[in-house]
């Protein structure tokens, strides 16, 4: 145990580091000198990284309970009965696992909060564990963030080229169905012409001015209550007798009407079930 003990996050961050970065050192740049020191006929073994970045092979301390977490215990007894990649690929998670212990050790022991084990576990998660970093993942990770970077680069232009037109084949899509449904709009003018009192027209076949029409349109009486027309309420007329109604005098709503093909008055329709 150094002299040293970590207090707060940043120190047992940097405890960490040091301990990682040693561990790292053994199971790479060391790996032949790590490998001859751990002998089979050997007692149980642990690889242990220091603060000091770093490491030793030794035997667990005798004391009970220890003083800081131990690492894992007899990692020389597999070393010849596995491929040599796979033993140190075993050796780094156990490694990972006993730098985590020891770390959350020193934040229980010292009191920290939710708030600081989760701002310790952040500042840990942003390194590759030693696993990552001894099997090379963690290489692959940065060499394809990097071809990803450069990639996003070379074809940002590309890519805003086909964006845009992308967007212009959505907006001709979207006049192709306007103008369909524009082409579609004198058929639906015979039922339109049922929702509202016809309006009169001059010789010239124009309309007359507003104060005309709201005459000519206030002459238009209900055939079921006698009313004049209204400019805001529902009339609907009757395809036989060309009489027309107030819709709430018929029962007739405004959607209801759109499904309507031929309308008869209550008058005609009875007329024809009379016949």
């Amino acid at each position: 145990m150094e002299n040293t003990v970590p207090r707060t996050v940043e120190e047992v961050f940097s405890d960490f580091k040091g301990r990682r970065t040693g561990l790292i050192k053994a199971l790479t740049a060391d790996v032949e000198k790590f490998y001859q020191q751990c002998d089979p006929e050997k007692e149980n073994l642990c690889l242990y990284g220091l603060p000091n970045e770093t490491w030793e092979v030794n035997l667990p301390v005798e004391e009970v309970p220890p003083e800081l977490p131990e690492p894992a215990l007899g990692i020389n007894f597999a070393r010849d009965g596995m491929q040599e990649k796979d033993w140190l690929s075993l050796v780094a998670v156990h490694s990972d696992s006993w730098l985590l212990s020891v770390a959350f050790y020193f934040g229980a022991r010292f009191g920290f909060g939710k708030s600081d084990r989760k701002r310790l576990f952040q500042m840990i998660n942003d390194l590759p564990t030693v696993f990552e970093v001894v099997t090379g993942v963690a290489k692959q990770a940065r060499d394809a963030a990097h071809n990803n970077s450069s990639k996003s680069k070379s074809s940002g232009k590309v890519l805003i080229y086909w964006i845009n037109i992308n967007n212009l084949l959505f907006f001709f899509l979207i006049l192709s169905i306007i103008f369909d449904l524009q082409s579609r709009q004198p058929e639906s003018q015979p039922k339109a012409a049922k929702v509202s009192p016809p309006k009169m027209e001059n010789e010239s076949g124009e309309e007359e001015e507003e104060e005309e029409e709201e005459d000519e349109q206030g002459a238009t009486l209900c055939g079921a209550c006698g009313d004049n027309y209204a400019t805001d309420e529902f009339w609907i007329c009757c395809d036989i007798c060309e009489r027309w109604f107030h819709g709430k005098c018929v029962k007739i709503t405004p959607a209801k009407a759109e499904h309507i093909k031929q309308y008869k008055c209550p008058s005609c329709s009875s007329k024809r079930a009379k016949v």
